[in-house]
């Protein structure tokens, strides 16, 4: 009977043992399936902004053929900064309900009925229709998703930052791309290139998304509920999150750090032909110049810093970094001056943008991380949409200057409130 017990301790030791190895082999295999996820979210989202680029070049030409001039030029990029405000957090809600794979596949695929609309664009009015999907193209909070149900909160700043590597990509394939294309081809070239590229995005999406890339749910029903009731269109649901600590707080400063730049940034292409006297040739190095700081920083500098420095201190950071390039923008003179003020920028930028979005998916349940993220990526297209009225009067009335002064005054304020106001932050436990 000894000899049974032992056999018998020794089967259970080995069931155990093979148990254990089962399990172990099943968590590496979510671990690979997590990172092929990952990975596949930032293809998604370099080949959505690269496609993007390529008709941003080439939509001033078309709609000048098409008859628009250049105030209605303005109306037609208003239509689209208005329809990306208003889709963000319904984006979000939507990939919060239906899983981030149906989100994606729905970004996708409006992409493919903007590029296909904007192909048969024969008249001013089905150029403006063409406009219509883009309440829907959100690849970039799609991917934000992916990564924030995927990541630990401690890995998520990193991971989020290289988001912006895709970004830069975007830019300075795309721009480039656009160029070449339409030079050799026709007009219509980039716009047929991003219909396939779309279609081909839609099936990435469908096949290597994993369905639900984390449970509906994680049951933390907080005093202000989760986000699973109320339709995708409801702003109570939206204004909810608001509510959360820390939420509000770290959301204006993400609105109001970035405004003033954001302001330079649209009116940017009348600034380096009236101002800095560039040609269009010219103008489209400064962008690739852009493009190449912004991968460098959120690429090789944010993931290092998140891991030495808390949230809280990159927040201030990037706010005060802000500060100074306002001065230095309000001193700026020539293109080589902004060429060097374009390193701070760069950095502040990016960093604000990486960090704010860390600490907010952070601070609310993550059922509700979709439409936190939609939320967020709604301050762009806001920035767009009121962006060339208030930019205009500034740089009419009073030079280019006065963006680098309102920008200086704007966040010394900010990083004092910064420094006075406890906002609570959820910190990463690393």
């Amino acid at each position: 009977s000894t000899m049974n017990t032992k056999a018998s301790s020794g089967g259970e030791k080995e069931a155990l043992g093979m148990k254990s190895k089962t399990l172990e082999e099943s968590h590496l295999l979510g671990e690979v399936k997590r990172g092929q996820a990952i990975l596949v979210a930032y293809l998604l989202a370099t080949l959505e902004l690269t496609f993007l680029f390529m008709q941003i070049g080439v939509m001033p030409y078309l709609a000048k053929s098409l008859g628009l001039d250049s105030v209605g030029f303005g109306y037609l990029q208003t239509t689209f900064g208005v329809l990306q405000l208003v889709g963000g957090p319904v984006f979000g809600r939507f990939a919060d309900q239906f899983g981030t794979r149906a989100a994606l596949i729905l970004s996708c695929a409006s992409g493919s009925a903007f590029f296909l609309l904007t192909s048969i664009s024969t008249s001013i009015p089905l150029l403006f229709l063409s406009r219509l999907p883009a309440v829907f193209m959100h690849g970039l909070p799609g991917a934000q998703k992916v990564i924030t149900d995927l990541t630990a909160p401690s890995q998520r700043a990193d991971a989020l930052g290289k988001l912006g590597l895709c970004f830069g990509i975007g830019i300075i394939i795309g721009s480039a791309l656009g160029g070449v294309l339409s030079t050799n081809f026709s007009i219509f070239a980039p716009i047929y290139v991003g219909l396939v590229g779309s279609l081909i995005n839609t099936t990435i999406a469908m096949v290597w998304i994993p369905l639900q890339a984390k449970p509906k749910s994680d049951h933390l029903v907080t005093e202000h509920g989760t986000s699973q009731s109320g339709s995708v269109f409801s702003i109570r649901e939206i204004l909810r999150l608001m509510k959360f600590p820390g939420v509000k707080e770290v959301f204006i400063i993400k609105v109001f750090a970035g405004l003033p730049i954001g302001l330079f940034l649209i009116m940017f292409s009348i600034i380096s032909m009236d101002f800095f006297g560039l040609e269009a040739v010219e103008s489209g190095y400064l962008m690739s110049y852009f493009g190449v700081l912004q991968m460098v920083v959120q690429g090789l500098v944010i993931g290092k810093l998140t891991k030495h420095c808390t949230e809280r201190t990159l927040l201030r950071l990037s706010v005060f970094v802000f500060a100074g390039v306002g001065l230095g923008m309000a001193l700026m003179r020539t293109v080589w001056h902004y060429c060097i003020v374009a390193v701070p920028l760069v950095f502040a930028f990016s960093m604000l943008g990486t960090i704010t979005d860390s600490i907010l998916t952070k601070a609310v349940p993550s059922s509700d991380t979709g439409t936190m993220l939609g939320i967020c990526a709604s301050v762009q297209p806001l920035t767009r949409t009121v962006g060339p009225t208030i930019g205009g009067v500034l740089y009419k009335q009073f030079g280019v200057s006065s963006f680098g002064y309102f920008q200086l005054i704007v966040n010394i304020g900010l990083f004092i409130y910064l420094l006075k106001s406890k906002i609570p932050l959820n910190e990463m436990k690393s």
